[in-house]
């Protein structure tokens, strides 16, 4: 079987290749699960609910959010009705929206969530070892695997995490930085890991965003609206095959373009 994780889908351009390509892709590639970030698809900064709604009309069958769920206002009342989204997992208890997402396709169960790290992270969260540690064990015997997206910052931070879960889920995937790392492998005990599966959206940008206003922020000091920018769009993921127990056997890091 087969799973594409789509990093950080930033603004219009990123949702326009993701409505572009993921029906394409899983034809092409049979794909049997496609799960997103989204938390940047609404021009750059957190999500809405009609737009969580556009992505997975889209094809794509589980969204994930990350530091920025509440940045746009109203979200955490849309967020409860949304039941193929999930808001990061080690957030407090009192947070609104699901922290996790079981999909089947051909009797294959697989459990989705996400954890914050906390290394350089303003976000309040909860430990995401012991977050994750929790949930799987409160959740054994109702999936077949698991894909884990760690939204963290720290390369130490998510690769401690990859070896922390490697043989108990399917997949250990990164996003936030919006740069796609070059490490992915096959853990020893058959987990896909990737620091960072890059950004879905303009890559002829600062991290998504206009390259002159970030240059000049950088230069003077002075603020600036960080538009996001239209050039080089693709969709940046990973594509992990596993087998009927959940064991990766294959991850390959992806970036296209809708030509």
């Amino acid at each position: 079987m087969k799973l594409l994780f789509i990093g950080d889908i930033v603004g219009k351009p990123g949702r326009e290749i993701v409505a572009a390509l993921v029906p394409r892709v899983r034809v092409e590639q049979s794909i049997d699960f496609v799960i997103a970030n989204g938390e940047n698809a609404a021009a750059g900064a957190g999500i809405t609910g009609s737009l969580c709604m556009s992505l997975l009309a889209a094809g794509v069958d589980v969204v994930t959010l990350g530091d920025h769920v509440w940045d746009q206002k109203g979200f955490e009342h849309e967020v409860t009705a949304l039941e193929r989204v999930c808001r990061p997992a080690n957030l407090p208890a009192g947070n609104p929206g699901r922290d996790h997402v079981i999909v089947e396709r051909n009797g294959f169960r697989l459990l989705v969530f996400t954890v914050l790290g906390r290394s350089f992270m303003g976000l309040k969260a909860e430990c995401p070892f012991l977050g994750a540690d929790a949930l799987l064990q409160k959740l054994s015997g109702q999936f077949d695997g698991a894909l884990v997206e760690i939204h963290a910052e720290a390369t130490s931070e998510k690769q401690a995490m990859g070896w922390h879960l490697d043989g108990r889920v399917t997949a250990v995937l990164g996003t936030h930085t919006h740069v796609a790392t070059a490490d992915a492998s096959l853990l020893r005990k058959q987990t896909a890991f990737m620091c960072d599966v890059g950004m879905t959206g303009p890559h002829e940008s600062v991290l998504g965003r206009e390259i002159e206003p970030v240059v000049g922020r950088f230069l003077d000091g002075m603020p600036r609206r960080f538009e996001v920018a239209t050039g080089d769009n693709r969709l940046s993921a990973a594509l992990v095959e596993f087998d009927p127990a959940g064991r990766a056997t294959r991850i390959e890091q992806l970036s296209l373009k809708n030509s």
